[in-house]
């Protein structure tokens, strides 16, 4: 289990995936860019340079960067 404060869940059908940053809800992204928005929202500027960081981001189930069949 990965102590990443950043949770991107399981890809939802179309829906996307839900985003938790420290156990709270972010919301639902369809995108990096929507994953990249958030972060910037919870004071994390640069959040795009940090997606494949382990030590930051834990992507559940599915491929990373994956947002579900659209």
């Amino acid at each position: 289990m990965s102590d990443a404060p950043i949770v991107i869940h399981n890809p939802a059908g179309t829906s996307g995936r839900r985003v938790s940053i420290h156990s709270q809800s972010a919301g639902l992204a369809r995108s990096d860019a929507d994953v990249v928005e958030f972060l910037r929202r919870a004071g994390l500027p640069d959040g795009g340079d940090i997606l494949d960081d382990q030590q930051w981001v834990q992507w559940q189930g599915g491929r990373p960067h994956e947002y579900g069949a659209i």
